[in-house]
């Protein structure tokens, strides 16, 4: 037996030190439990002081939506093995752009700039329009699609944006489908301002009953109106109307979480992911210009353009605001964004053209910035002598 001191200590040390029984194994037992809860303890308290935007979650896979997207993806490439060969009639081909172009309008015109961004207002024949529309191109409800796309802006680029473009091309352009939502998703979602789309009968309508809709418009009408209208074939209407077009209008979109956030110019703000990708804008009716729309969200054009190149959804927009359907058009006026072009931008703005062999050639020069002329000072200037002689003079 050790002295009995040696006992007292162990009485008064850490967990980590061995208290002296007849059985001392028991004893060893007995410390291993307490040390092991002590480690869970810490570890848990440490999780706790990381806040959940900026923890790591295994990822869990949603192996439903995998094998709807793999059905989607086979039938698709039937659809276009039919458009290939030459099996479809020409006016079925013309039914899958139209329902390509309604689709993607819903989401351009409709989820993203009118009801996400609230960057125009419109009254009911085209919300319906555009509610419709947004049916048809099955990218869930207007107002899940909404809240989604704001806490996409609000937390971009972090573990609460839902197509996180930092996790990877595919996770961003569509993995982030194929799994489970990071917890932060859903705690930065409750704190998102969906009043304003609450509030509208339409979209509570379409949210509600969204899943019969969507089969509806997205299936039953792309498949049947071919059929009854001009003759096609059930299989032509379902395959390449149907599905090949709702699988096109999917990627398109998503390139635009994806592509426009990893790949393209950054002349508004060279801090921020998204980019400027002229095959996005093509592709997704004008949404590829993605730097300026980070930069300035509220603004309809979703770009600085002021034609109609390369952004057909602006078009559409500025159509319907001359028949008076849409109004309350928000833009950034041009002296605002060339402001934020000096002040952030990575100098591939066209303004910054004409100074890539260097600056200007002096006063006078028109590439002078405005700031910068406004701020010059002139000292001894001709006119001020002249006005003080004439002022001696007259006294």
């Amino acid at each position: 037996m050790p002295p009995a001191h040696t006992s007292v200590k162990t009485v008064t040390s850490s967990v980590t030190s061995s208290v002296v029984h007849q059985s001392e194994g028991s004893v060893k037992l007995v410390n291993r439990v307490r040390s092991s809860t002590s480690e869970s303890e810490v570890k848990q308290s440490e999780s706790e002081q990381i806040p959940l935007i900026d923890q790591t979650f295994p990822t869990i896979i949603v192996w439903r939506n995998v094998a709807l997207f793999i059905y989607l993806h086979i039938a698709s490439i039937y659809g276009a093995y039919l458009l290939l060969s030459g099996s479809l009639m020409w006016q079925t081909i013309i039914a899958g752009f139209v329902f390509y172009l309604m689709g993607g309008l819903g989401i351009t015109a409709g989820c993203h700039r009118l009801w996400a961004h609230k960057s125009y207002k419109a009254k009911l024949p085209l919300r319906l329009i555009l509610t419709l529309c947004q049916t048809i191109a099955v990218q869930n409800s207007i107002h899940e699609w909404s809240r989604d796309h704001r806490v996409h802006h609000k937390y971009s680029e972090t573990n609460a944006d839902p197509h996180n473009a930092k996790r990877g091309f595919f996770f961003a352009h569509m993995g982030w489908l194929c799994c489970k939502k990071h917890p932060a998703i859903k705690e930065k979602g409750a704190g998102i301002d969906m009043s304003d789309l609450e509030a509208d009968p339409i979209i509570m309508f379409q949210k509600k009953y969204y899943i019969p809709l969507a089969i509806f418009c997205s299936v039953i009408l792309p498949t049947f109106i071919p059929m009854f209208f001009w003759g096609e074939s059930f299989l032509a209407g379902y395959f390449f109307v149907a599905q090949f077009r709702f699988c096109m209008t999917l990627h398109f979109t998503w390139f635009v979480n994806s592509a426009a956030h990893l790949w393209g110019q950054h002349p508004y703000d060279k801090n921020i992911n998204p980019a400027e990708n002229k095959f996005v804008a093509v592709v997704a009716l004008g949404e590829g210009w993605h730097n300026y729309h980070h930069t300035f969200p509220w603004d309809y054009k979703t770009a600085e353009l002021g034609h109609y190149q390369y952004n057909y959804t602006k078009f559409f927009v500025d159509t319907m605001a001359k028949i008076g359907w849409a109004y309350d058009l928000k833009t950034v006026p041009k002296n605002i964004v060339m402001q934020r072009v000096q002040r952030t931008g990575d100098g591939t703005h066209p303004s910054h053209h004409n100074h890539i062999e260097g600056g200007p050639w002096g006063w006078g020069d028109k590439d002078i910035p405005c700031k910068d002329a406004a701020l010059t000072e002139t000292l001894y200037s001709l006119e001020e002598d002249h006005l003080i002689d004439s002022a001696s003079k007259q006294g």
